[in-house]
């Protein structure tokens, strides 16, 4: 077994000092004890390591090519879209395989052990399929079989343009698959992750209320019934209206009303949602997926985390469009966004537990949720998901408790983050992946091409 050893270790019922913690051979944590001698690998702070549980990875290649003003009077999530459909189209396999990697490497980097990708690009430009109709898919496989990250792959069914169904417009065709076709993807996607550790697996996503129907839907959920099953819901106004007018319910009644969500369900964002409905769904137990830096830059609103909260709710966080990969900025971003709405401090805290305590845990309940993973805690089974941080810097130094993670979340930042282990792979070392070199070059060279047909 390998042996770690730290100085403090949050562990499921508190804090701890002088972990020793053991890895077996599988990737899973062996033994933990507290109170020990120093041995093996030593940290100053051990956190078991998030599920980032929201990304489009291609997304990543775009950020910061969407900030100037259109010709409408107002910019929106809508005309946001639209530059981003304009930019997929020149994406092939092989720059989806690049920029996956950057991903991946940013989020291991970040402190994430897991990425969740819920993977809508599907086809070639036009809407053509590709061969092999899982080629996508595949490369997404392909990019965490070269960063070690785990990997939870949610192949995306989007069947229509909205939700009168209408035919998918340009952009959107490199999405779309009838329900038959969905489950050829599905099973296709299933068979790239083989070709990684056991620690991968698979889950489903209907994109929306307003791009499947309501049979496709169901369909869904039936074809994986022990995944994770992922889908947006309640984001932007206008969808809110569209599906109200079409259903006569807004998105969470009506998805209440007609199926019975529970942890196995993320529905992601929900920033529109009543009081009475943020009640409703929290004590479904389905997990709400957070991407608080993704919100605040598409202006998608803020969500209604002090009623879920005292509903019992569970929830955790994403990267969605990847404009920013940081965790501590989730987590920071979500906690401010509560202050400002209340006019309030500390808003999320708990009497026994700090603002970063609470929203860390809640994380890691959901996130492991979320990707169907044996994760979330340093606990003799789970897997090694585990994340060291420095405290020997102008930041954490002198801190303890709860004080280190408050310091960690809204005093610091990523470059904290000195090691971190994937099902017990060792991928950051030192504050850097190990084939970080690498796979910038292969990120550059891709995106100096695609700049070149823009």
């Amino acid at each position: 077994m390998k042996a770690l050893w730290a100085k403090h270790a949050l562990l499921p019922d508190g804090w701890a000092e002088n972990v020793s913690i053991a890895l077996d051979s599988g990737g899973r944590i062996g033994k933990v004890e507290a109170g020990t001698a120093p041995n093996g690998q030593q940290v100053d702070l051990l956190l078991p390591a998030m599920a980032n549980l929201h990304s489009h990875a291609f997304q990543r290649a775009m950020a910061g090519l969407s900030e100037a003003r259109g010709p409408e009077p107002r910019d929106t999530f809508w005309t946001w879209r639209r530059i981003m459909y304009r930019f997929l189209d020149h994406l092939t396999p092989d720059d989806v395989e690049a920029i996956a990697a950057l991903v991946q490497m940013e989020m291991l980097e970040a402190g994430y052990a897991t990425n969740v990708e819920f993977h809508y690009l599907h086809h070639r430009p036009g809407g053509g399929h590709y061969d092999n109709l899982a080629e996508m898919s595949e490369r997404i496989a392909a990019a965490a079989a070269r960063t070690g990250i785990g990997l939870t792959l949610l192949p995306v069914h989007y069947q229509f343009g909205g939700v009168d169904r209408r035919p998918l417009g340009p952009g959107q065709n490199r999405f779309g698959t009838t329900p038959e076709e969905f489950q050829r993807l599905l099973d296709g996607a299933e068979a790239a992750l083989r070709a990684l550790p056991a620690d991968a697996g698979v889950g489903v996503a209907p994109h929306s209320l307003r791009a499947v129907s309501p049979e496709a839907l169901k369909l869904c959920e039936s074809l994986r019934p022990a995944r994770p099953l992922h889908m947006h819901l309640a984001e932007q106004i206008p969808e809110i209206e569209e599906i109200s007018a079409a259903y006569g319910r807004r998105p969470v009644e009506w998805l209440l009303d007609n199926h019975a969500p529970d942890r196995r369900w993320t529905l992601i964002h929900l920033t529109h949602m009543t009081g009475d409905e943020t009640r409703r769904l929290a004590a479904t137990g389905a997990v709400a997926g957070l991407c608080p830096i993704t919100e605040s830059s598409l202006g998608d609103g803020i969500f209604n985390g002090t009623v879920w909260k005292d509903a019992g709710g569970h929830l955790g966080f994403g990267s969605d469009s990847n404009i920013r990969i940081s965790l501590v900025e989730e987590l920071r971003t979500l906690e401010y966004s509560q202050r400002l709405r209340d006019t309030a401090r500390a808003v999320l805290a708990e009497p026994e537990r700090s603002t970063g305590r609470v929203i860390y845990e809640v994380g890691l309940d959901g996130g492991a949720s979320a990707a169907g993973r044996d994760t979330g805690a340093i606990r003799e089974g789970l897997w090694a998901d585990l994340c060291a941080v420095s405290l020997n810097n102008a930041v954490m130094f002198g801190r303890r408790g709860d004080e280190m993670l408050d310091s960690l979340i809204f005093a610091g930042d990523d470059r904290l983050v000195r090691d971190v282990w994937a099902a017990g792979r060792h991928v950051v070392r030192d504050g850097r992946h190990v084939e970080r070199d690498r796979i910038v070059a292969g990120y550059l060279a891709c995106i100096g091409k695609v700049r070149e047909q823009m």
